[in-house]
């Protein structure tokens, strides 16, 4: 890795909305794309079924694979507005096939809730990745939660991971302070990112110029590395993960840091009413459902920029008061006045 690379950290642009796919007036089924959603579980139920929600808004078909009672509950709900094909778990590697994208994890369990008769999400997201290694992947929540990032690498640079901060901690092995006043670098994976905060000079020289209290160059071999103060210095670091592990990241945040290999954006906007449970699955349906069509970058930001704006109007009228489902509602609405209506 080149660690002299400077990476600069831009506000997203809503003109580059202007790039995403909108399917011509001759448009024909399947030209807007078919994606696999593979998610759900016998603890979580909602998860899955918000990211289909939204994503059979915008695709031309959704394929739904999950446990058998929330099978079930799609194949009802279908009657109703989706349009999906629902897929048993056993089935699903043949409708991947057919996908021009996958979004896997939203309602997936960690090894402590599943059932005895799922396969656990580890497995389940290692086997799958590991053999469609070509397909576009968004990788979200018990996937997310499960996975080794080093299978990220196999990828071809078109994989998308949605973390929070906790999440990115734990899957990258970094400590980001959840008010990004400080980041520090845990010591338990050396050689990789470790490595890469105590090699970048240009981060820690940073620092030093801030006038932040830092420890010796000697401490670098203890257990923790030094704080790294600022946004910018989070930001930074998101980059050079992205670029360590040929992914986009998409970290969750009060501002959104959207990040390819090569660039790395900022998405303001958002409010008190997207902590509710489900937004974060409406958000992984959303940009695994432009993927499709897309630019893997382009999904992320474009999809990151869409959903808080869709939660921003709710705000304006009613205030924190809505929730999933309502921004379900919202993101269409969003997608004809930003992209359709220019």
């Amino acid at each position: 890795m080149n660690l002299k690379i400077k990476f600069h950290t831009k506000q997203f642009n809503p003109e580059e909305l202007k790039n995403l796919y909108i399917p011509p007036p001759d448009s024909h089924k399947g030209m807007s794309g078919k994606l696999t959603i593979i998610g759900g579980s016998h603890l979580f139920h909602g998860a899955s079924l918000w990211a289909l929600k939204i994503a059979s808004r915008i695709v031309d078909m959704v394929f739904y694979s999950s446990v058998e009672e929330n099978n079930a509950i799609a194949q009802k709900l279908k009657e109703q507005f989706f349009d999906c094909i629902v897929v048993p778990r056993e089935n699903v590697e043949e409708y991947i096939k057919q996908s021009d994208a996958v979004l896997i994890g939203p309602g997936l369990t960690r090894e402590d809730g599943k059932s005895q008769d799922e396969e656990p999400t580890r497995e389940l997201t290692h086997r799958l990745l590991e053999k469609f290694p070509n397909k576009k992947w968004v990788i979200d929540a018990g996937s997310l939660q499960t996975m080794d990032p080093e299978w990220l690498k196999q990828l071809h640079g078109n994989a998308i991971v949605t973390p929070h901060d906790k999440e990115f901690e734990n899957l990258f092995d970094i400590v980001i302070a959840s008010t990004f006043d400080k980041l520090s670098v845990n010591s338990a994976k050396p050689g990789t990112i470790r490595y890469l905060a105590k090699q970048s000079q240009e981060i820690l020289n940073q620092v030093r110029n801030d006038k932040k209290e830092i420890a010796s160059p000697t401490c670098l071999s203890s257990r923790r590395a030094p704080s790294l103060r600022s946004v910018r210095s989070r930001n930074d670091i998101v980059s050079r993960v992205a670029r360590e592990y040929n992914c986009v990241i998409l970290f969750k945040g009060e501002k959104d840091v959207v990040c390819s290999p090569t660039e790395c954006v900022e998405v303001a906007g958002g409010n008190a009413g997207m902590t509710k449970g489900g937004t974060g699955d409406v958000l992984a349906g959303l940009v695994a459902a432009l993927s499709c069509k897309n630019d893997v970058f382009l999904a992320a930001k474009a999809g990151s920029f869409i959903n808080k704006k869709a939660g921003d109007n709710l705000f304006r009228k009613v205030g924190p008061y809505f929730n999933a489902s309502d921004l379900c509602d919202e993101i269409p609405k969003v997608l004809k006045e930003l992209i359709i209506i220019q």
